[in-house]
C-alpha cells in the first residue's frame, strides 16, 4: 500500500536533503534512525543528526529543545549537545528541524541499568532557568487530535473523552507535588553512548517540569505492553524507587498510556501499519485489557520501510 499525507518518509526524506543543502554538508550517506514524532537523519560524513517534527501542532518543541541544549551544555548535563554552529532551529519549507551532534554507535549498547544511573543525576539538575512547559500529557494529546489525518470520529471522540477523564485527576495530582526538571520520554531507545564511554540522553521534545515520578513510568509500563521482562525491576535498583508502589501509579500509567497512543494520531494518514497498530493500542484500552501486547511505533515504521509497503 502507497503511504500517503504531509508527513510521509518521502517527504522527510526530501527536507532532509534540502536543509543538508542549505547547510552545505554532504548526504550521500544519510540514513534515516527514525520515523515517529520526528524524522531522525544520521548523516555520518557531516557529523550531524537531523531531527524533522512531523507534526505542525508540536513546532513549539523545537525551539524549545534548542533552548535546553544550550542550558544542559552549560551545566555539562549527561545530554547529547547540539551540532557546533547550528544552535538553532532550521526550515525546510513548513517543517522545523533542529541540528544535533552525531554520536556514532559506540558498544555496549545503553542498559536499563544506565537510564536508571542517568534520571538520577538529570533529576538532580534542578529547574533550569527557561520557559518550560509544565507535564500536560492531556493538552500534548490534544494538540495532536487536532493535527490528526485519518482519524476515525468514533475514535476522536473517544481519546478527548478519555482527555476529559484525565484532565482533573492531573491537575490535581500537580498541586500536591513539587516540580522538577523531567525527561519526559525516558527509555533506554533515548540513550546514546558517546564514544568516550559517557551515556548521553536525547529526545527532549516531551522534557518539562512536573513530578518526577513521571520518568520512572514509561519503563514500567512498557515492560507490560511490550514484553520487556526484568527492565522495571532493574531500573528499580539503578534509580532507587519502584514507582508501581506509587498511590498515583495508576494515574501515571494512564496518562503514559494516552501518550502512547496519542503519538501515532497525526501520522495515521502517513503508515497502515502504524494505523493498524494505533487501532490495536486503542482497543485493548477501550476493552480495559491491561496486559494486551503492543508494538512499538518505531518498530512498526522500520517494519514498513524494510517490507516495501
Amino acid at each position: 500500500m502507497r503511504e500517503t499525507g504531509r508527513f510521509t518518509e518521502a517527504v522527510m526524506t526530501a527536507a532532509m536533503h534540502q536543509i543538508a543543502d542549505d547547510l552545505g554538508v554532504p548526504a550521500d550517506d544519510a540514513r534515516l534512525l527514525r520515523l515517529t514524532n520526528n524524522a531522525v537523519f544520521a548523516l555520518p560524513t557531516a557529523g550531524i543528526v537531523i531531527r524533522i517534527a512531523r507534526s505542525h501542532g508540536l513546532h513549539d518543541r523545537v525551539p524549545k529543545v534548542v533552548q535546553l541544549a544550550k542550558w544542559f551544555a552549560q551545566v555539562d548535563a549527561p545530554a547529547i549537545r547540539l551540532a557546533p554552529g547550528l544552535e538553532r532551529p532550521v526550515r525546510a519549507g513548513e517543517l522545523l528541524a533542529s541540528i544535533w551532534q552525531y554520536a556514532p554507535p559506540t558498544p555496549p549498547a545503553p542498559t536499563v541499568e544506565d537510564l536508571g544511573r542517568a534520571l538520577r543525576a538529570f533529576h538532580g539538575l534542578g529547574v533550569p532557568p527557561l520557559p518550560l512547559p509544565s507535564w500536560d500529557p492531556v493538552g500534548d494529546a490534544r494538540r495532536r487530535i487536532a493535527d490528526a489525518e485519518g482519524l476515525a470520529e468514533d475514535d476522536r471522540d473517544y481519546l478527548l473523552d478519555w482527555c476529559s477523564e484525565l484532565d482533573p485527576r492531573i491537575s490535581d495530582f500537580r498541586q500536591r507535588t513539587t516540580e522538577h526538571l523531567i525527561h519526559g520520554d525516558a527509555h533506554v531507545g533515548n540513550l546514546l553512548r558517546a564514544p568516550s564511554g559517557q551515556v548521553l540522553l536525547c529526545d527532549f521534545d516531551a522534557t518539562c517540569v512536573g513530578p518526577w515520578q513521571v520518568d520512572l513510568t514509561a519503563i514500567a509500563v512498557g515492560e507490560i505492553r511490550f514484553g520487556r521482562a526484568g527492565s522495571h525491576l532493574a531500573l528499580t535498583s539503578a534509580y532507587g524507587y519502584d514507582v508501581t508502589t506509587d498511590p498515583v501509579w495508576p494515574l501515571l500509567r494512564d496518562a503514559r498510556e494516552l501518550k502512547m497512543i496519542a503519538a501515532a494520531v497525526p501520522l495515521l494518514a502517513s503508515s497502515s501499519r502504524v494505523a493498524a497498530e494505533f487501532q490495536t493500542r486503542l482497543c485493548s484500552v477501550i476493552n480495559g485489557d491491561h496486559h494486551a501486547r503492543w508494538r512499538p511505533f518505531a518498530e512498526v515504521a522500520r517494519s514498513t520501510a524494510t517490507n516495501g509497503r
